[in-house]
């Protein structure tokens, strides 16, 4: 409230005082009580000051301008927001009892701090707000709900640790994910990508090779072993100068190997994988592959075949709009591989599905025609070759009389890109599969490529700004237990019906700002987030949350 100055008439004279007014609990309004007793006016003229009332008024405006400056709040140096959106992986490591395996590490190593706690500590944050290390420990970490005893040299140093022996660790959670949860071996899918680092010179661990992003710097190798229902059960990492064709078949070897996986391997790729020496491999060992292909590189009968009318079976969905339409072949496809310095011609049994997609199509078209007019653009004005970026390959190059160079624009190039605009080919060595078997398990398995994605992007595992090879392995540990979690959570509780950003959205998005007695929801609301919330019974959508709320949602079994 606020003080004032209060006049009262009695006998003749007035006397004066500062009162305050504040609020009374017990009145359940306004109150007032006496701050200081001045006397009459008439007693402080005959003191010589001639006008009290201004002069006292003037007192009370200094009390009010003072308690108004105290009662303003300054700015903390401590965040007010608390990070909640890894509740349901805090809920998932906890049901799987990692900690005492964890645990028996104290046993041989005096860390000084707690392994478990920094462990899932890094995997909460990597999924809240992927950044670097130094980022995580000063600004994330201490936003999490769960604090974390370690000082920033422990964090490093349980890093390394953790990288040094992250097969073990991978080796712990798949074991407890069956466990708990269930695994499906009969048939398993692996994929391996690379990671680059924007280093300049190598190391015995980042070494220059062939990157999938057309990167020059060092990078790092990585193979993914997922199970029938594409739930990570095994990470390998290799120096990125040896070339995925041996390396993929050891790697494959060795994590069939660790987890005890003797069923059939899917080997899936994207169009990068065309290597006849792996899918001779995957044949010879009894494994499978599943690959797409370029339709528009294929020989010049089977681009007939792609645009005979002939064979096609629409799909489509309950409105009647077409979804897709698909037809397939099984023949003997021929493939060069080299054995002892010699190349050779093999056939190999497959079945290749090739699919239509109009809205794919549409996309495709549009993309050709704004390359198409980016090329005419730069033709016409005469622009160095090197300006066309990927606009160039609509482009013929020539030399005048071995001098400049000329710029036409190619429309052999650009009829032969949109004629073929739409379609997809489907190469798999699983023959009784059925067609649209075939298609939905291909484009179930985007996951797989989009657990390297989330590593990639929404984890941020690169670039990482890490020396030791140690703490760098520990690193893409936290980035593959923080997919392996997402996973269970994604498939093993809600059942599949939602997607991978759908669920790292909500676990970055849902965060609430303490306030002085309770804290506020400040997440966006979506379709989500209500649904969530009604299946896991908790008051996710509430504006307000109180401590016990807090609690409840953090302590969920799910």
């Amino acid at each position: 409230m606020a003080f004032y100055l209060k006049k009262t008439k009695l006998k003749g004279r007035t006397y004066l005082s500062i009162d305050e007014s504040f609020y009374s609990h017990e009145k359940k309004g306004t109150a007032h009580k006496c701050y200081k007793s001045l006397g009459s006016v008439e007693t402080w003229m005959e003191k010589g000051i001639p006008d009290p009332i201004s002069y006292f008024q003037k007192e009370v405006d200094s009390l009010n301008q003072e308690k108004a400056a105290a009662g303003i709040r300054k700015i903390s140096d401590v965040s007010p927001i608390r990070y909640l959106g890894y509740f349901p992986l805090k809920s998932i490591l906890e049901k799987m009892q990692v900690k005492k395996y964890v645990d028996y590490f104290k046993l041989t190593n005096d860390f000084g701090y707690d392994l478990y706690e920094l462990l899932s500590s890094l995997i909460y944050a990597r999924a809240v707000l992927p950044c670097s290390k130094y980022k995580t420990f000063h600004e994330v970490l201490p936003n999490l709900y769960d604090t974390i005893h370690c000082s920033y040299d422990q964090l490093l140093d349980g890093l390394s640790f953790l990288g040094n022996d992250y097969e073990k660790f991978v080796e712990i959670f798949t074991v407890q994910t069956n466990k708990v949860f269930g695994l499906d071996t009969s048939k398993t899918y692996f994929d391996c990508t690379n990671f680059y680092f924007e280093i300049d010179r190598e190391d015995d661990f980042r070494r220059k090779g062939p990157s999938k992003e057309n990167k020059k710097e060092p990078i790092v190798g990585l193979g993914l072993l997922l199970d029938s229902r594409q739930i990570p059960i095994g990470m390998k990492m290799y120096p990125g100068n040896e070339s995925e064709k041996p390396i993929l078949r050891n790697v494959i070897d060795q994590l069939k190997s660790q987890n005890n996986v003797a069923g059939k391997t899917i080997h899936v790729a994207d169009k990068g994988l065309n290597c006849a020496q792996n899918i001779a491999f995957s044949r010879k060992n009894g494994d499978g592959y599943l690959f797409s292909k370029a339709v528009k590189n294929l020989p010049g009968t089977e681009k007939t075949w792609v645009l005979l009318e002939d064979g096609f079976t629409d799909v489509k969905d309950k409105h009647g709009k077409l979804l897709y339409r698909y037809k397939s072949c099984i023949d003997e496809f021929p493939y060069k591989v080299e054995h002892e310095g010699r190349e050779h011609t093999i056939r190999l049994h497959e079945k290749r599905l090739l699919t239509y997609n109009p809205s794919l199509a549409s996309k495709k078209r549009y993309e050709i025609n704004r390359m198409v007019e980016k090329a005419k653009s730069l033709t016409a004005s005469q622009a160095k070759k090197a300006e066309y970026g990927e606009a160039g390959k609509y482009v013929n190059f020539t030399d005048k009389n071995g001098n400049k160079a000329s710029a036409s624009i190619n429309q052999e190039a650009i009829d032969k890109d949109l004629k073929f605009a739409g379609y997809n080919l489907l190469v798999t060595s699983e023959t009784e599969m059925k067609d649209t078997d075939i298609y939905n398990t291909y484009h179930n398995l985007w996951r797989i490529e989009e657990s390297f994605k989330i590593m990639k992007s929404d984890l941020d595992a690169r670039p990482v700004f890490l020396q030791k090879e140690e703490t760098i392995k520990g690193h893409f540990l936290i980035c593959y237990l923080t997919v392996l979690l997402e996973r269970l959570f994604q498939f093993k509780v809600l059942g599949n019906e939602y997607s991978t950003s759908d669920i790292f959205q909500f676990i970055k998005d849902f965060k609430v700002t303490k306030g002085e007695t309770k804290y506020i929801n400040t997440t966006k609301s979506t379709d989500f987030i209500e649904e969530l919330a009604a299946k896991l019974k908790l008051p996710l959508t509430n504006y307000f949350l109180t401590e016990t709320q807090i609690k409840s949602i953090l302590k969920r079994k799910i």
